[in-house]
Order: C-alpha cells, then structure tokens, then sequence
C-alpha cells in the first residue's frame, strides 16, 4: 500500500491542516506504509526533498489569492506521479488540489480519501464557481474523513453523502510541549493567588475575543483572563477593556513563543475557547488544553465540532455563543469547589486520551486505507 498526501501546503509552512498532514505522514511512516506528500511551494521555485521514508514533491506557486495556491505545475506533477500510489488522501478545502486531482485522472482502481477539515466559509461567491469540482471529488470520493460527527451532520455540502464520511478526530502531538518550570514559577509569582482563565487565538472577529473580556465584568477581583495572540482586533479589544475598566481582569499577551505555550496552559486554571461562527471547526487549542488537564468552556456553534470536542459538564462547560455572563457563570461553576475542579480536571484528560491522541487518529487512518484496499 503506497499514499499521496495531496494539499496546499507542507511544513516548515504550518497551519492546522499542514500540522495534521504531517502528523498523519509520520505515523504512517513509523509503521511502515509508504506516504509521499505533493503540495505548493510558497515560492515561484520546484523542489523536491527526498529522506529514507518519504519523497515531498512542492510545487512552485504565484501567488496566494482567496487563500488558494495558484500552482498549476501541480497538476503537470500529479498526473506524472499519480500511478505510483494506491491511495491519493487529499486535505480540503483547497480548490487547486481538487483541480489538480480532477486534470490528473485517477484510475479507476485507485482510491480517493477525502479530508474534509471545514466547509468554505468566507469566499462565498468564489464558491458558486468552484462549488462543481467539488461536487465532483465528493462524488469520486470513496471515502470522506470528517473531525467529527457533529461537523459532518450539519454541513450542507455533505448530507447527500453521509454513507461516506467517517469521523477520524484531530490529535494532538504532546511530544511537541515542553513544560519550562522555571517559566511556570516566574507566572505564578507575577499573578499570585489569581484564578488563571487562559485563551490562544488569533485576535479575529470570529474568536469571539470580545465576549470573553467582557465575562470579567461578572467575575470578582481574583479572576484573571489571559488571551494569548496576534492580529487586527488588537486596538478594539484593548479598547474594550480600557471602557469597561478590566485592565486588572484582563490582559493581552501578543504573540506566544512555541516554547512558552505549554507554560501558559500549566498555569492556567481554565480554557476557554469563546468562538461565534464556524469558521472555528473544531478548536484544536481545546485539546492541547484538555492534554494538560484543563477543563474547558466553549461555545455552541451550529455546523461546528467545537462544542462536541468539548464535551458538556464532563470534560467542561459548553455556553450559548456572543454570552459573556454565561461564560463567566460556566467559569465560576468549575471553580466552584476543590473536588467540582479536580472531577472537571480529571474528565477532561480522560476524553483527551479516549479520543485525541496522535495514536488513535493515525489508527484510525490506517483503517480507514485497509478497508478500502
């Protein structure tokens, strides 16, 4: 059995689709399947990079627009490669792959996996034109791996093909965080005896920063929200909280190094993910979080998997989204007692394990290919 991670982008180029690309490519290496990646470049430049396990062909690109790699040589490089493969795994949304799968022609015998991270949200009228290639892949597909049940429910584009979905959670990497104690002791000196609520995001409208923030007009002196992140809602969160006198509840962190974070989610209490739209489709944050033993408080997002990754009064709290009291209520409600927050803690690490490791959703692919070859 020989695969083809198909997508827009690989590492070193990170976002949370290339991050499972590649967990899911090194899973499969370390069992022995066979797994080359073909994706975009994000410079006009063709490479090719060769080790003792995989090949990972980038394709040279000109451009970005609408969030999509123009890269036609990807379609030129996937109809030379495509018959070395059994399996071609391709990660959506991602428009140009999909045309570069269609051009390329896939035999009949070869199987199509189908990875759908989230529907289209923002490029809606860019989507009535791609909107039949897609149909097409989803038709073509023999198999589509949602992150979870609920998102593969509620999107429009896949009722007429729920007989295909197969629901393979996101994971997390816990090799990745290293807890620096000395880091964790210099927080607990600055905010000492403080009740930690800690959130990691981009500073976007659909984050729903601003309903998190003003949650500490309901929250007493010995609460402290710490939102951790970049982006260009800075000033009118900073705003937010100077006019509603917050700046000893609440503090903007900027940008995180990858070598503090872990740091941050020891010291934290709480996480809390206060989203308003889809757009946020499963909140990988909550289980990073959920690895370190934080109960977590999310929001319900209709069409979203968020509020199934956390799972409500067991790992956490779900709330009605853009409601800052019931955020702070959901809060209050763990920090209730000492034994309320440990049976949180505790439940919490427990769905991690149950259901987020790198193991089980690299399993869970690897069946997925066996059942189809």
């Amino acid at each position: 059995m020989k695969v083809l991670q198909l997508g827009k982008f690989y590492p070193p180029h990170v976002g949370g689709i290339e991050t499972v690309m590649c967990d899911i490519v090194q899973g499969l290496n370390n069992k022995n399947i066979a797994c080359d990646i073909l994706c975009s470049n994000k410079k006009f430049k063709y490479l090719e990079e060769f080790n003792n396990k995989n090949k990972i062909y980038r394709t040279k690109t000109y451009g970005i627009y609408f969030s999509t790699s123009i890269t036609p040589q990807m379609i030129n490089k996937l109809r030379e490669i495509i018959d070395q493969y059994d399996i071609i795994h391709i990660h959506l949304p991602d428009p140009m792959a999909n045309l570069a799968l269609l051009l390329a022609n896939p035999k009949k015998n070869q199987k199509i996996v189908v990875h759908w991270h989230s529907d289209i949200i923002k490029q809606k009228f860019l989507l009535n034109f791609y909107q039949p290639l897609q149909t097409w892949l989803l038709k073509k597909a023999n198999v589509i791996v949602c992150t979870s049940k609920k998102y593969a429910k509620e999107s429009p584009f896949l009722k007429h093909y729920q007989n295909k979905c197969k629901i393979v959670p996101l994971s997390v990497n816990t090799n990745k965080f290293e807890i620096n104690e000395q880091k964790v002791k210099e927080l607990r000196n600055k905010y000492k005896n403080k009740k930690i609520i800690f959130s990691l995001g981009r500073l976007v409208s659909y984050k729903g920063f601003k309903y998190l923030i003003k949650s500490a007009k309901y929250l007493d002196s010995t609460y402290l929200i710490l939102i951790g992140g970049t982006g260009p809602l800075k000033q009118e969160l900073e705003k937010i909280i100077a006019e509603n006198d917050l700046k000893d509840k609440v503090q903007l962190l900027g940008k995180i190094s990858n070598h503090d974070i872990a740091s941050y989610y020891q010291l934290s209490d709480i996480f809390c993910l206060p989203s308003i739209s889809k757009a946020e489709a499963f909140g990988i944050v909550q289980i990073e979080a959920m690895s370190f033993k934080k109960p977590v408080i999310c929001t319900k997002i209709y069409g979203s998997g968020v509020d199934w990754v956390n799972k409500d009064n067991f790992s956490g709290i779900v709330v009605e989204k853009e409601d800052s009291k019931a955020i702070a209520t959901g809060i209050k409600k763990i920090l209730f007692s000492a034994p309320e927050y440990d049976k949180f803690a505790q439940q919490s690490y427990l769905r991690f394990c149950e259901n987020f490791t790198n193991e089980k959703m690299v399993n869970l692919i690897i069946k997925t290919y066996r059942e189809l070859v």
